[in-house]
């Protein structure tokens, strides 16, 4: 699944901004940089929007274009904001094969985003994912650290229901 910039506003606040110049500070004249300084960063506003990697690049003195491959190669990065409510579909094989991938275009059609994203208010995103580790429910799916298992699609409006 290819990650994609962020439509949403990117919001700064001056506590963010100040703790990110003081990791970024750390980090000057030190080898493999990038990847621990992205971590840090993602740690603080949750997501790597491209002001975050501006910052980063020019803080370390790498490209741009370094900082953005190592945000979009590793699985870990977003790209985009979480919601208050995230969404995780297991789409691995057992939940797969049980109908994972209903329960997860349930989800898109109700929500109105594609995996990966956040609906317009922040409450909800919603991302695919591979394992959750828990076969023996599947399909299975997580919103935040809430376990839902034996899923099917009309399974989706209670589960929404409860965060609304």
């Amino acid at each position: 699944m290819q990650k994609r910039i962020s439509k949403l506003p990117f919001k700064d606040t001056p506590e963010q901004s100040a703790e990110l110049q003081k990791v970024l500070e750390g980090f000057k004249g030190t080898d493999d940089k990038v990847l621990t300084a992205l971590q840090k960063a993602q740690e603080i506003y949750g997501y790597l929007p491209m002001e975050v990697q501006h910052r980063v690049a020019r803080a370390l003195n790498v490209p741009l274009e370094e900082v953005y491959s190592v945000s979009t190669f590793y699985s870990m990065f977003a790209l985009e904001p979480k919601g208050k409510y995230h969404i995780s579909v297991c789409l691995g094989t057992a939940c797969y094969v049980k109908g994972s991938q209903q329960v997860l275009d349930r989800f898109v059609e109700k929500l109105g985003i594609d995996p990966e994203n956040a609906t317009p208010d922040g409450k909800f995103s919603l991302t695919a994912t591979r394992c959750i580790g828990a076969c023996g429910l599947a399909p299975v799916l997580t919103v935040n650290d809430d376990v839902y298992g034996r899923l099917v699609p009309d399974d989706v409006d209670k589960i929404l229901a409860k965060y609304e």
